[in-house]
Protein backbone atom coordinates (compact mmCIF):
# COMPACT_ATOMS: atom_id res chain seq x y z
CA UNK A 1 0.00 0.00 0.00
CA UNK A 2 2.96 2.34 0.83
CA UNK A 3 3.61 3.05 -3.20
CA UNK A 4 -0.16 4.65 -3.18
CA UNK A 5 1.37 7.17 -1.33
CA UNK A 6 3.51 8.50 -3.37
CA UNK A 7 2.64 10.84 -6.79
CA UNK A 8 1.90 8.51 -9.73
CA UNK A 9 4.19 10.88 -11.65
CA UNK A 10 7.18 10.58 -9.14
CA UNK A 11 6.52 6.58 -9.60
CA UNK A 12 7.00 6.85 -13.36
CA UNK A 13 9.76 8.81 -13.13
CA UNK A 14 11.57 6.23 -10.83
CA UNK A 15 10.62 3.35 -13.02
CA UNK A 16 12.19 5.18 -15.40
CA UNK A 17 15.53 6.08 -13.14
CA UNK A 18 15.76 1.99 -12.29
CA UNK A 19 15.29 1.17 -16.42
CA UNK A 20 18.05 3.31 -17.77
CA UNK A 21 20.71 3.07 -19.45
CA UNK A 22 23.10 3.27 -16.54
CA UNK A 23 19.90 2.31 -14.22
CA UNK A 24 20.00 -0.14 -11.79
CA UNK A 25 18.98 -3.09 -13.39
CA UNK A 26 21.37 -2.55 -16.08
CA UNK A 27 24.15 -1.84 -14.01
CA UNK A 28 23.42 -4.99 -11.68
CA UNK A 29 23.36 -7.11 -15.43
CA UNK A 30 26.46 -5.63 -16.47
CA UNK A 31 28.23 -5.54 -13.24
CA UNK A 32 27.44 -9.74 -12.40
CA UNK A 33 28.74 -10.37 -16.36
CA UNK A 34 25.84 -11.72 -17.81
CA UNK A 35 25.67 -9.13 -20.46
CA UNK A 36 28.09 -7.13 -22.01
CA UNK A 37 26.18 -4.01 -22.75
CA UNK A 38 23.48 -2.70 -21.31
CA UNK A 39 19.70 -3.51 -22.42
CA UNK A 40 17.17 -0.81 -23.77
CA UNK A 41 14.66 -1.50 -20.98
CA UNK A 42 13.30 2.37 -20.65
CA UNK A 43 11.05 3.66 -23.18
CA UNK A 44 9.70 0.07 -24.44
CA UNK A 45 6.67 -1.54 -23.99
CA UNK A 46 8.54 -4.07 -21.53
CA UNK A 47 8.77 -0.59 -19.52
CA UNK A 48 5.03 0.22 -20.07
CA UNK A 49 3.88 -2.83 -18.84
CA UNK A 50 6.39 -3.06 -15.83
CA UNK A 51 4.25 0.45 -15.02
CA UNK A 52 0.97 -1.03 -15.54
CA UNK A 53 1.53 -3.91 -13.52
CA UNK A 54 3.54 -2.04 -10.42
CA UNK A 55 0.98 0.85 -10.66
CA UNK A 56 -2.66 -1.64 -10.92
CA UNK A 57 -2.05 -4.95 -9.60
CA UNK A 58 -2.23 -3.45 -6.03
CA UNK A 59 -5.23 -1.79 -6.82
CA UNK A 60 -6.74 -5.56 -7.89
CA UNK A 61 -5.37 -7.18 -5.11
CA UNK A 62 -6.74 -4.77 -2.64
CA UNK A 63 -10.18 -5.17 -4.35
CA UNK A 64 -9.57 -9.15 -4.23
CA UNK A 65 -8.38 -9.12 -0.62
CA UNK A 66 -11.38 -6.95 0.31
CA UNK A 67 -14.00 -9.34 -1.32
CA UNK A 68 -11.65 -12.33 0.57
CA UNK A 69 -12.24 -10.67 3.72
CA UNK A 70 -16.08 -10.40 3.97
CA UNK A 71 -15.99 -14.09 2.98
CA UNK A 72 -17.02 -16.34 6.48
CA UNK A 73 -14.48 -19.08 7.29
CA UNK A 74 -17.39 -20.95 8.40
CA UNK A 75 -17.72 -22.11 4.17
CA UNK A 76 -13.79 -23.31 4.47
CA UNK A 77 -14.83 -25.08 7.65
CA UNK A 78 -18.19 -26.46 5.75
CA UNK A 79 -16.30 -27.84 3.29
CA UNK A 80 -13.57 -29.21 5.39
CA UNK A 81 -16.22 -30.89 7.44
CA UNK A 82 -18.23 -32.45 4.02
CA UNK A 83 -14.58 -34.00 3.17
CA UNK A 84 -13.16 -30.70 0.84
CA UNK A 85 -9.45 -30.46 0.43
CA UNK A 86 -7.34 -27.44 0.25
CA UNK A 87 -7.64 -27.13 -3.57
CA UNK A 88 -11.46 -28.47 -3.72
CA UNK A 89 -12.44 -25.88 -1.24
CA UNK A 90 -10.85 -23.05 -3.13
CA UNK A 91 -12.11 -24.36 -6.45
CA UNK A 92 -15.78 -24.78 -5.30
CA UNK A 93 -16.20 -22.62 -2.53
CA UNK A 94 -14.11 -19.35 -2.38
CA UNK A 95 -13.34 -19.34 -6.02
CA UNK A 96 -17.38 -18.70 -6.73
CA UNK A 97 -18.06 -16.96 -4.29
CA UNK A 98 -15.44 -14.25 -4.69
CA UNK A 99 -15.50 -13.95 -8.05
CA UNK A 100 -17.83 -10.86 -8.34
CA UNK A 101 -15.47 -8.98 -6.94
CA UNK A 102 -12.46 -10.34 -8.96
CA UNK A 103 -14.52 -9.64 -12.00
CA UNK A 104 -15.22 -6.16 -10.39
CA UNK A 105 -11.56 -5.60 -9.52
CA UNK A 106 -10.25 -6.66 -13.16
CA UNK A 107 -12.82 -4.29 -14.96
CA UNK A 108 -11.82 -1.58 -12.74
CA UNK A 109 -8.16 -1.95 -13.58
CA UNK A 110 -8.96 -2.40 -17.07
CA UNK A 111 -10.49 0.72 -17.15
CA UNK A 112 -8.05 2.56 -15.20
CA UNK A 113 -4.92 0.97 -18.10
CA UNK A 114 -6.94 1.96 -20.95
CA UNK A 115 -7.06 5.81 -20.10
CA UNK A 116 -4.28 5.76 -18.34
CA UNK A 117 -2.14 8.37 -20.17
CA UNK A 118 1.25 8.85 -17.67
CA UNK A 119 2.57 5.62 -17.69
CA UNK A 120 2.85 4.94 -21.41
CA UNK A 121 4.20 8.75 -22.10
CA UNK A 122 6.65 8.41 -19.38
CA UNK A 123 8.23 4.80 -19.71
CA UNK A 124 6.85 4.37 -23.16
CA UNK A 125 8.39 7.76 -24.38
CA UNK A 126 6.98 8.33 -27.96
CA UNK A 127 7.99 4.67 -28.59
CA UNK A 128 4.76 2.68 -27.41
CA UNK A 129 1.63 4.93 -28.46
CA UNK A 130 -2.02 4.35 -26.84
CA UNK A 131 -4.99 5.32 -27.22
CA UNK A 132 -4.31 8.41 -24.70
CA UNK A 133 -1.92 9.57 -25.77
CA UNK A 134 -3.10 9.52 -29.86
CA UNK A 135 -5.99 11.55 -28.85
CA UNK A 136 -3.39 14.32 -26.83
CA UNK A 137 -1.07 13.91 -30.59
CA UNK A 138 -4.41 14.88 -32.30
CA UNK A 139 -5.17 18.01 -30.42
CA UNK A 140 -1.84 19.13 -29.47
CA UNK A 141 0.09 18.48 -32.66
CA UNK A 142 -2.29 18.03 -35.42
CA UNK A 143 -5.19 20.31 -33.84
CA UNK A 144 -7.39 17.39 -36.05
CA UNK A 145 -10.27 17.72 -33.21
CA UNK A 146 -12.68 15.72 -35.50
CA UNK A 147 -10.39 12.65 -35.04
CA UNK A 148 -9.42 12.99 -31.60
CA UNK A 149 -13.46 13.06 -30.90
CA UNK A 150 -13.67 9.79 -33.09
CA UNK A 151 -11.26 8.23 -31.02
CA UNK A 152 -12.18 9.44 -27.79
CA UNK A 153 -15.82 7.85 -28.73
CA UNK A 154 -14.39 4.64 -29.67
CA UNK A 155 -12.31 4.23 -26.25
CA UNK A 156 -15.76 4.87 -24.62
CA UNK A 157 -17.10 2.19 -26.81
CA UNK A 158 -14.20 -0.10 -25.34
CA UNK A 159 -15.34 0.88 -21.72
CA UNK A 160 -18.63 0.30 -22.19
CA UNK A 161 -18.69 -2.82 -24.07
CA UNK A 162 -16.33 -4.17 -21.10
CA UNK A 163 -18.31 -3.10 -19.02
CA UNK A 164 -22.02 -4.56 -20.29
CA UNK A 165 -19.71 -7.75 -20.76
CA UNK A 166 -18.90 -7.56 -17.37
CA UNK A 167 -22.46 -6.76 -16.29
CA UNK A 168 -23.80 -9.38 -17.86
CA UNK A 169 -21.51 -12.21 -16.67
CA UNK A 170 -22.37 -11.24 -13.28
CA UNK A 171 -26.08 -10.79 -13.99
CA UNK A 172 -26.09 -7.68 -12.59
CA UNK A 173 -29.61 -6.25 -12.11
CA UNK A 174 -30.56 -2.51 -13.34
CA UNK A 175 -32.00 -0.93 -10.17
Amino acid sequence: VLPFWTSYVVRSYSWLLVLAQNGVINRALTGSGLFSEPLQLANTRLATVIGFVHFFVMLLTLTIFANLKQLSPSYRKAAADLGAGPVRTFLHVVLPLTFPGIMVGAFLTFVLCIGDYITPQILGGNNELLMPQLVMMQIGRRGDFPLASALSIILMAVVTIAYLACARWLKIERA
